[in-house]
């Protein structure tokens, strides 16, 4: 049976989802989570929880799922160390190098994959296999035969959201609240600028082109059962403890049930919260009626509803574990009785010594009523086996006594935590020798911003999107035969039904002499790699800390991108035990879609005819067909730093990376000089990213 998977945001919204049929729940615990701004929990509060789940047979997931910079790496193992020895079920993880620090000091707790992690298709689902993952959520993006593929050729377990609100970022993984706002969304604070109002032409004047319906799949539950998905997902930490009442009991009615949902199942949904209605688009592959926009006061029905939820759940004990207990009365001896639940767990303890009845004996009913007052407990009895001699007699009070100490003890065995290794933190890796003149590196992403000029420039490699270098590979060769190094830019999005494609052009281009790859996701390295290329990781693979640098040095990778989400300084700082590289010119991408931006406004994909989506301030942020269909949108100002040289080399990086997007091929090579101390190019408004303010 599916695992249903509820949000805690909250100690109430714990015993919302228990009592409510739970299989699971997921927290936050400290700062190191993907909705800092919920509630979460305190020590005290968490380890409560824990106790309060265990008893009565639900999981803890503990959401450590943001990036993690050196100086917090300490923190989030010791983090880690308490939830596993509290004894929390499995950790979420996004960021690699947490990753391999939490694989190393705390071994026997679970893993999971983020969704943040971006795992969209059967390589990443093994590519997390290998790094000791035991589940992957996938990217929200999927259709049902992409997850039932997957699901079915897994070799570990594989979670869906199925409820709740929905990234416009694909698997949100989205850098428009950091550059915007500095409010990082792969830290945990998010301000969601994709709500907001935006303008796309004449026709999408104050409207929400970015703001997605939320996600409903209650129809679906025996379809995704059958698929071979281990876990359906509630999302909603940010939401009160009543939507959790809510919207768990009718999901676990339905699973447990094994049906559709009813009308009014359906219409509480809808009122408990909606945008404009629900969608199951990248579900069905229909997305012609995704887009939505929550309303500025929730309905009058939805507080009644919360009131009711909020009833049934508050200090009540819907959730029963089953017991069968077992006693065994004889003269003289102290009474002895045992309970056993439906894990396994055994208690026997001894009560009173029974005397000898003067008017009315012991009956085995007696003791059957007794100790079937479970009332107010987690446990249900479901079956007593007495065994009474006769002649006998015992108080109630002595009888109930018995069933408490019974009960006492049952509940400590099954909050008891599992016992867990705790071994010392990894050491620091060492780092290679700084270097003071970083190589330079030109990313295009047309082949009609290459120029012969910009050839002549030499810079040492060449970035270029996988399929546009494979179209038109003679506008590479002028840069081939100054010495420049060719790299194909694998799509930040391939799913299965992709790969084949991507790999004839992989082919294609090996053929002409490229061996080198640029991957910004785990599911890709093993595809290129198969094919004969080198790796070098791009910014979508989230360098945040030294251990991940570590983990790709490891997995065989000859340079990666350092977050542009970090501070100069903290580059600096980074141990980098293999090159390292940081974007240092461009329009930095906030997000990639599956959506077409331009398609929901007119009706056809016009993506490739220079659209810009313009903010309540008037700010223009380009919208750029990525691979296929999708778009990505990047920033409204240009990242500038060739005056800021001394603090690039500073850093001590291996290469400095100019990312040309909107640019024509006259002005790359103005800024190319520029980065040479050979012009004096300076956009009209630019933005030094977060290389000095750093995020929340």
């Amino acid at each position: 049976m599916l695992e249903l998977l509820s949000p805690a945001g909250s100690p109430e919204a714990v015993i919302a989802a228990v009592q409510n049929g739970a299989d699971a729940i997921y927290l936050g615990l400290g700062d190191f989570n993907a909705r800092r701004g919920a509630k979460n929990f305190s020590a005290e509060e968490f380890e409560k929880a824990v106790r309060y789940c265990r008893v009565r047979g639900c999981k803890v997931y503990v959401t450590m799922n943001t990036l993690v910079n050196d100086r917090e790496m300490a923190g989030a193992l010791d983090l880690a160390r308490f939830a596993s020895d509290v004894g929390a079920s499995a950790i979420l993880v996004q960021d690699l190098g947490l990753l391999s620090v939490l694989k190393r000091a705390v071994p026997d707790i679970p893993l999971h994959a983020s969704t943040q992690m971006s795992i969209h298709s059967l390589d990443g689902v093994k590519a997390a296999a290998a790094m000791g993952l035991e589940r992957a959520v996938l990217a929200r993006e999927l259709s049902l035969d992409q997850i039932r593929y997957i699901s079915r050729n897994s070799p570990i377990e594989t979670e869906i959201f199925v409820h709740g609100a929905l990234c416009f970022s694909h698997s949100g993984q989205c850098y428009m609240s950091s550059l915007i706002g500095r409010r990082s969304g792969n830290r945990g604070m998010c301000a969601q600028p994709c709500r907001m109002e935006y303008s796309l032409g004449s026709r999408m004047e104050d409207s929400h082109p970015l703001s997605l319906k939320d996600n409903c799949l209650i129809d679906r539950m025996q379809e995704i059962e059958e698929a071979g998905v281990a876990c359906v997902k509630i999302e909603g930490r940010m939401k009160r403890p009543e939507y959790t009442a809510v919207v768990t009991k009718i999901y676990s009615d339905v699973i447990r049930e094994k049906r559709k949902p009813t009308a009014e199942e359906r219409d509480a949904l809808a009122t408990a919260f909606s945008r404009d209605g629900f969608t199951q688009g990248y579900f069905d592959g229909d997305r012609s009626d995704m887009f939505g926009v929550r309303p500025d006061q929730p309905p009058a029905e939805a507080e009644k509803l919360f009131a009711e939820a909020r009833r049934n759940y508050i200090d009540s004990e819907a959730r029963r574990v089953p017991i069968r207990v077992y006693i065994d009365i004889k003269p003289k001896e102290a009474v002895k009785a045992a309970v056993l639940d439906d894990d396994g767990s055994h208690i026997v303890v001894a009560g009173a010594v029974p005397e000898g009845a003067v008017r009315q004996s012991l009956s085995a009913e007696l003791v059957d009523r007794q100790m079937r007052k479970t009332g107010g407990t987690p446990f249900i009895c479901t079956e007593v086996e007495s065994r009474v001699k006769p002649g006998l007699f015992l108080t109630s009070s002595a009888l109930n006594e018995l069933r408490r100490k019974l009960l006492t003890e049952l509940v400590e065995k099954r909050a008891s935590a599992p016992q867990r290794r705790s071994l010392p933190m990894p050491e620091m890796p060492k780092g290679i020798a700084p270097i003071s003149d970083p190589v330079t590196i030109y990313h295009v992403l047309k082949a009609e911003q290459l120029s012969q000029e910009l050839a002549e420039l030499r810079p040492q490699y060449l970035y270029m999107p996988l399929k546009e270098m494979a179209e038109n590979f003679h506008a590479v060769q002028p840069f081939v035969e100054n010495g420049c190094r060719p790299v194909a830019v694998l799509p930040r999005v391939v799913t299965d039904d992709e790969r084949g494609d991507v790999a004839d052009m992989l082919r294609e281009l090996y053929d002409m002499g490229v061996r080198e790859a640029l991957v910004g996701n785990i599911g890709h390295v093993t595809m290129a790699a198969k094919l004969g290329y080198k790796l070098r990781g791009d910014f979508g693979m989230n360098m945040f800390n030294s251990y991940g640098l570590e983990l790709l040095q490891k997995l065989g990778f000859l340079s990666a991108t350092a977050s542009f989400e970090l501070r100069l300084a903290q580059v600096r700082d980074m141990q980098k035990c293999i090159d390292t590289e940081l974007i240092v010119y461009g329009r930095l991408p906030l997000m990639v879609s599956d959506q077409c931006v331009v398609s929901h406004a007119y009706g056809k994909c016009c993506c490739g005819n220079n659209i810009m989506l313009s903010d309540r301030k008037g700010s223009l942020f380009p919208v750029l067909r990525e691979y296929d269909h999708r778009n990505a949108i990047y920033n409204a100002h240009k990242l500038f730093m060739a005056d800021k040289a001394e603090d690039i080399y500073s850093a001590g990086l291996w290469g400095q990376r100019l990312l040309f997007t909107t640019e024509s091929a006259r002005e790359a090579v103005e800024i190319a000089k520029c980065y040479k101390g050979e012009g004096d190019y300076r956009p009209n408004v630019l933005t030094r990213g977060l290389y000095y303010r750093g995020v929340d």
